[in-house]
Order: structure tokens, then sequence, then C-alpha cells
């Protein structure tokens, strides 16, 4: 099994998704830099980078390994927004939206997978 990531939905929304949240890390206060900045940075980054690593894996074991890696990262980027919001008042709401629609496309993808074998 190869995919070409750069042909799949899910790949591109993710990459998507982490122009918003660099957007948005511009807006948090520069004493964050190495911290809420920077991991917020750090696990959008991780969605997009997982799903390209999987799509060169030859089993589906390890491909959706590295789907719930990707998935796991967006839960972690979805908490970080959240921070975002209560601390320092950033709206966040378009960029979590677009964080649940990532989590249900992989978590379809991965569906359909396991439908598939």
């Amino acid at each position: 099994m190869n995919h070409n990531f750069r042909e799949l939905k899910i790949w591109k929304e993710s990459m998507n998704l982490v122009k918003m949240v660099y957007s948005i890390s511009k807006l948090i206060p520069n004493d964050e830099k190495f911290g809420l900045i920077s991991q917020v940075n750090k696990s959008s980054v991780s969605i997009p980078s997982n799903i390209a690593e999987c799509s060169g894996r030859t089993s589906d074991k390890e491909f959706l390994h590295f789907l719930n890696i990707a998935v796991s990262s967006s839960f972690e980027l979805e908490t970080q927004l959240l921070l975002i919001v209560d601390l320092f008042k950033i709206d966040c709401s378009e960029c979590i939206n677009k964080v649940v629609e990532v989590q249900k496309m992989i978590s379809g993808f991965k569906k359909s997978l396991l439908t598939y074998n």
C-alpha cells in the first residue's frame, strides 16, 4: 500500500491548518515563544508530517499507526488552542473548527482502511 500524500485530502487540509495555526501563534505574546507558541506550532506540523510519513509505509498496520499519531497531535493542538482562547482571549474558533474537521477526516480515512481489509 502506497499513497501519494500530496494527493490525500487529509494532508492538504492539515497543511491549511498549519498555516492557520502559524497565523494565530503570531498573536500570542512573545514571552511564550519557547512555551505555547512552540508547542502549538509543533503539534500542528506533526499532523501533516505523520500523514506524509505513513503514506510511505508498506503495511496497513504501520499506516494506521502514523494516522493514530496524527490524530493524537490534533487533539493536543485542540487543547492548546483552547488554552490560547482562555489565556489570551484570541479568537481561535475557525481554527478549532478546522482541527475538528481534520480529526473527522482522519477518523473516516482510518475506518475506510479497516473496512477495505
